[in-house]
């Protein structure tokens, strides 16, 4: 049986010609068969199905790429488009790999709590350590966590808990898990976070900072006036932490330092060479936490 089809036996096998063969081609970014490449692979194939039933279940054809090309970065570097089902449930497109269903354009997990599902879940996770690393590698989790972030913190949770059940020590997860778990005002799990990633890496920026901006916000101003000096005595060019460090001075009435740390704050965001991912903030409030991206 041959593997490779022509524009025709795809169409024929599809049962699609014409505009909605070049359509369904489009939105699977799938080239079409030319004199330099005269024939489909079979993988094609398979992708070129999961397309047309797509388009038919009213998904648009830019969703459809969008979607194909975020699913691409999240699947392992051993698993390719072809080995998953893609489906439509309702207006969402659904991945099944075998162990998970979720969404690919957001990224977010679908739990299926029958009897059943929770038994083969638990099944997964006593397996030993080596097999369900082979699935997914922390390193992978902690890129499907930040897409996830912005659209389902709690999903982006999960994941950078998966890359920790991976690899303990990685502290850019611990750091972003952390500032999560801060934004949500969960503040022992946040602190929880920041420590364990100082405890692997005593010098880490982000780990400091954003300790020192969790006893900020929780109103322990001697605390976060020694962990922000604690983020400069390791890098005396962190602007961010001047600047907080100022504010908290002025809070105490200690108006020569609030300056002093102003000025150098202002300086540093003068320097060409000093980048700035965060902008200016306002006049009494403090720069936000550290994103990790060690």
């Amino acid at each position: 049986m041959s593997t490779h089809y022509t524009t025709s036996e795809v169409g024929r096998i599809l049962h699609l010609s014409g505009a909605a063969l070049r359509t369904c081609f489009r939105a699977a970014g799938v080239p079409p068969p030319t004199s330099r490449r005269p024939q489909c692979t079979f993988q094609d194939l398979l992708l070129l199905k999961t397309t047309k039933n797509l388009l038919q279940a009213k998904i648009p054809v830019a969703r459809i790429r969008r979607i194909l090309q975020s699913l691409k970065r999240q699947l392992p570097a051993d698993q390719q488009l072809w080995n998953v089902t893609i489906y439509a449930d309702g207006r969402r497109v659904v991945v099944w790999d075998g162990t998970a269903h979720w969404q690919p354009d957001s990224g977010q997990f679908l739990f299926n709590f029958e009897p059943r599902a929770v038994v083969k879940e638990l099944a997964l996770k006593s397996r030993p350590e080596k097999v369900r690393q082979k699935r997914r590698t922390a390193q992978q989790w902690i890129e499907i966590a930040a897409e996830l972030e912005s659209q389902s913190p709690e999903e982006a949770c999960h994941a950078y808990r998966e890359a920790l059940a991976l690899e303990p020590s990685r502290t850019d997860a611990h750091v972003n898990l952390g500032r999560l778990y801060s934004e949500s005002q969960h503040w022992e799990q946040a602190e929880a976070c920041y420590r364990t990633a100082l405890s692997h890496a005593p010098d880490d920026i982000p780990a400091r900072f954003n300790l020192a901006q969790l006893f900020y916000s929780r109103g322990q101003y001697a605390e976060a006036m020694a962990a922000y000096q604690a983020v400069l005595s390791r890098d005396a060019g962190c602007y961010e932490a001047h600047y907080n460090l100022a504010l908290l001075y002025e809070l105490n009435h200690r108006k020569a330092d609030a300056i002093r740390h102003f000025s150098a704050a202002q300086q540093l965001l003068k320097s060409p060479n000093r980048p700035r991912a965060r902008g200016r903030n306002r006049l009494g409030k403090p720069f936000p936490p550290h994103p990790s991206t060690s």
